[in-house]
């Protein structure tokens, strides 16, 4: 049963058809009437001659089997029979197709998206409604039921989301009607609520389920113990599997690279594996986020945050004369505050720590610096440094300087606040007798939220000058209001000053834990991992990134921020992000932290599905027709029964020889060695990439015309086969009519006889894009490349034509898309194409010039356009194209001036014909 139960038949109508085989075969085995006896005296004449070929009197039965095989084999084909058909839902009612949609469904999404679509075909065959439901997007209102075709077009825009459905049942399923069929696309993870909304669905019809077998994989956050990054990654389970994991990060120059590489291997039916990164922090610093090589999905994305970094932090130091004095130094409680969470560079030098390119710098009892020292750190602060400065005896005791300021003179640049020169005590110092403490940290300080110990006492401290803008400078102050912490802006820095000494002469602050927290606060440390839920407390976060269900990342624009509150849970494992807060990278004062759609803790349980669902995987049992295999059959039973026919007669010997005989008599071709890539190339349209001898970039290049093939596939009448690697001087080079040709500094130049074949298939219609890929090189030079020079040196023994730079209304800008500019990965390179006629004039009521009729042989280049087209096996980019929507925006230009190429050379300047359109039609007379 199992066997006819995968068979099924597009027209089984036809195998009616079958029941006359017996007839067929009584027909086929009637023997005609025995004839009239006669006697006729001449038939002795014939009597002894003896019959040549003799005719049997019956037909065998074993050629009767062989006829009524081969029609028996004919019918079944016109059949239509299919190895394992998909299974339509049954029925003529409302149908409803429900996705789960979440950063799971990623993994296979085109096959889920195909899945759908064919359901929402069969339904529009059949005249059923369809509505259409994402649980992590759900409807607001009333599910409406349209015909399949509204639903069809509005496909290509659903997405996954990058986070999970609620637990809770929704109030849609109520709404349903009384007959609904239901097929859910589930992303195959147990969670809440799946069980519930099941029974629901099933109390309005029978339900289908359809989810692919593969594993589901994510990663949890990075971890660094001081040495090595780790992340883990987990997954729902599998045979055993060897991924690659890729840490991702700008290099100098701002450019998205791959930093470094692990290999991630699953053990058979293991559910996690660790991939570890060693790396100087110079490197470890500029990674974004970790992701699984060739996997697609917000949950094998990790980003990385502030908390993953060791901030640079630069002590400006001051010889000693006692080293036994080591606990009154300054910067010793610094130094023991720091160590465990920052990378430390020391010198007495302020040169020397500006050129390591620290984050933070700190200054402790630093009354005065010169002017040229001023100046380099305020230019750094500028910049987007942190200066961190602390209070001591001699900053107290420079009444008389500068940096203090008697009344009347200018603000020190390198203090967040003026400070008041005289006081009590030495210099401005206020002295008391008991300890003051601290008051509690309000809602706009960056230490909001951070508890304040009853023991923290301050025993002295500088004074601020009072004036207008010291209440918003101050960050935090004693419970008397006066100032302990100062904090001003200069440019993308900041300065910040405590009033107070970095060791415990004049309070016990450095001593306690909340010195680390407020440090921690201020981004001078990181304390490798979330902040607790106490730190947050009191804050606010706003978005910059946000991630999308494929991992991809945007710019967050005007999105709200969220509180402290907000985020705790869900940085601790405890919430999940969701629609108010997606995964992406939260800014708060002084720190950024990451919100992944998966962590240690999300759970990965495969969907268990009640006894009896109808489970489709999709994958285990592809629909093979067998219509081809039948006709086959049915033509070899056929040559079969005409051997046959033949041996009984006893002229298959004599059918032969003269098979022979005309064999002989037909001059043999000679023999040639086809390259089965050239045949295969002339039964469709194929575009190819001149080899340029760097593997990397020919690689870059077959992928470039696999995305733009793609595209000509989805967007016009264009069908390409698979892109082709070509090799100018063995190739024969008609069969394309596209060639994309990588300029690098070292491209083999063409042979002569290459050059001649080069002329010929430029003067038979074909096109050669020439890309030396180094428009922003060309920008920054301001002069001829290397790669240029090479392309003068490749095309000095070919046909160009005169050329001039792509004009506005060339009929490249119409071909198929309207375009003004020409971008691929790099924009603003000159494109080049063969020059108009000079008699070439504008025609009246046209806004483009009569050209001729010509395809542009060549065209020249430089901003890399393969890179733009490049996509993977799974169709998804796979180079970055400028950033956010806008690097997308570029990708798609990039993309319409490929399809225009392809089509210029495919169809000609056709549209240029639209200039006789005037004068053809007032020859017609209308």
């Amino acid at each position: 049963m199992s066997l006819f139960s995968a068979l099924g038949f597009t027209a089984p109508v036809l195998l009616w058809a079958l029941l006359a085989l017996p007839i067929l075969w009584w027909l086929l085995r009637a023997v005609p009437p025995a004839p009239v006896r006669r006697r006729f005296p001449g038939i002795a004449l014939l009597l002894g001659l003896r019959e040549r070929d003799p005719e049997s009197q019956r037909t065998p039965w074993w050629l009767l089997l062989l006829r009524v095989a081969a029609l028996a084999a004919l019918i079944l084909a016109l059949a239509g029979p299919v190895l394992n058909p998909s299974r339509a839902l049954p029925g003529q009612g409302p149908l409803l197709v429900v996705l789960d949609g979440s950063w799971a469904s990623a993994r296979d999404w085109p096959r889920r998206m195909e899945r759908a679509g064919q359901a929402l075909d069969a339904a529009q065959r059949a005249g059923r409604p369809v509505a259409v439901v994402t649980l992590t997007d759900p409807p607001v209102g009333e599910i409406e039921f349209r015909a399949g075709e509204f639903w069809r077009e509005r496909l290509p825009g659903l997405a996954p989301r990058p986070w999970t459905p609620g637990a809770a049942l929704p109030d849609w399923p109520a709404a349903l009607p009384e007959a609904v069929e239901t097929l859910w696309i589930s992303d195959g993870l147990a969670r809440d609520g799946r069980a519930a909304l099941l029974a629901a669905l099933e109390d309005h019809g029978p339900v289908q389920v359809f989810e692919p077998a593969t594993p589901v994989l994510a990663l949890a956050p990075a971890t660094f113990d001081g040495e090595a990054v780790t992340v883990t990654a987990r997954r729902s389970g599998g045979p055993e599997q060897a991924l690659t994991l890729l840490a991702i990060g700008r290099d100098p120059a701002g450019a998205e690279r791959d930093l470094a590489r692990a290999p991630l291997g699953f053990a058979a039916d293991a559910l996690s594996a660790e991939a570890s990164f060693t790396l100087p922090p110079e490197l470890r610093n500029r990674i974004t986020r970790f992701q699984i090589e060739a996997a697609r999905g917000a949950g094998a994305v990790s980003l990385s945050d502030d908390s993953l970094r060791r901030r640079k932090v630069a002590l400006l130091t001051v010889r000693e004369g006692n080293e036994s004095l080591a606990l009154l130094s300054p910067l010793h409680y610094l130094r023991e505050a720091l160590m465990p969470t920052s990378d430390l560079v020391e010198s007495a030098s302020l040169d020397d720590l500006l050129l390591a390119g620290p984050d933070v710098l700190v200054l402790a009892d630093m009354p005065s610096l010169s002017q040229t020292e001023t100046d380099d750190l305020t230019a750094w602060v500028d910049g987007g440094g942190l200066l961190l400065r602390f209070a001591g005896p001699r900053m107290a005791g420079a009444g008389a300087n500068a940096l203090l300021g008697a009344p009347g003179q200018a603000d020190d640049p390198l203090l967040p606040v003026p400070l008041r020169a005289g006081g009590r005590t030495v210099g401005g110092a206020m002295s008391w007798g008991d300890p003051r403490s601290l008051a509690p940290f309000p809602d706009t300080s960056p230490f909001a939220g951070l508890p304040v110990p009853a023991d923290v006492g301050i025993r002295a401290q500088v004074l601020a000058q009072p004036g207008p803008d010291l209440s918003e400078r101050t960050i935090a102050a004693l419970a008397d209001g006066t100032p302990l912490v100062t904090r001003r802006a200069i440019g993308a820095g900041q300065v910040v000053l405590f009033h107070v000494t970095a060791n415990a002469e004049w309070s016990n602050l450095p001593l306690s834990g909340l010195f680390v927290s407020m440090l921690e606060r201020l981004a001078v440390s990181t304390q490798g991992g979330a902040p607790e839920a106490a730190d947050l407390a009191g804050t606010h976060w706003q978005p910059e990134d946000v991630m999308d269900g494929f991992g991809l990342l945007s710019d967050a624009g005007d999105r709200a921020a969220v509180t402290g509150e907000e985020l705790a849970p869900v940085l601790a494992g405890t919430a999940q992000p969701g629609p108010n807060l997606p995964p992406g990278l939260y800014a708060g004062t002084a720190l950024r932290l990451a919100v992944n759609a998966t962590d240690a803790q999300t759970p990965l349980t495969p969907a268990q599905w009640p006894l009896g669902t109808n489970l489709e995987t999709g994958v285990e049992r592809p629909e093979v027709p067998l219509a081809g295999y039948l006709f086959a059959l049915a033509a070899a039973v056929l040559m079969a029964d005409a051997l046959a026919t033949l041996a009984l007669g006893g002229r298959l010997l004599r059918a032969a020889l003269v098979l022979l005989a005309l064999g002989a008599a037909v001059p043999r071709a000679q023999a040639q060695d086809i390259d089965p890539r050239i045949l295969e190339a002339t039964e469709s349209v194929v575009l190819g990439a001149v080899s340029s001898g760097d593997a990397q970039v020919d690689e870059v290049a077959l992928a470039g015309l696999r995305g733009l093939s793609n595209a000509l596939f989805l967007r016009s009448s264009v069908e390409p086969a698979s892109a082709m690697s070509v090799d100018i001087e063995q190739d024969e080079l008609s069969v394309f009519p596209f060639l994309y040709w990588p300029v690098t500094p070292d491209s083999p130049l063409p042979s002569p006889d290459a050059n001649a074949r080069l002329n010929r298939y430029l003067r038979s219609g074909g096109m050669i894009l020439f890309d030396t890929r180094d428009a922003e090189a060309a920008r920054l030079s301001g002069g001829t490349t290397s790669a240029g020079r090479r392309l003068q040196q490749i095309t000095a023994g070919l046909d160009i034509p005169p050329l001039e730079p792509l004009p506005v209304d060339h009929v490249l800008t119409r071909t198929f898309y309207l375009l003004g500019d020409y971008p691929g990965r790099y924009q603003g390179g000159t494109v080049w194409v063969e020059a108009a006629p000079p008699d070439a004039q504008r025609a009246e009521g046209m806004p483009f010039r009569n050209l001729n009729d010509g395809v542009t042989p060549v065209v020249f280049g430089s901003n890399d356009w393969a890179s733009a087209w490049a996509v993977d096996e799974r169709g998804m980019p796979l180079l970055p194209v400028g950033r956010g929507s806008t690097g997308e925006r570029q990708r798609e230009m990039a993309i319409r001036f490929g399809v225009n190429l392809v089509m210029h050379v495919l169809s000609g300047n056709y549209k240029s014909d639209q200039v006789h359109v005037p004068a053809l039609l007032e020859r017609l007379g209308q």
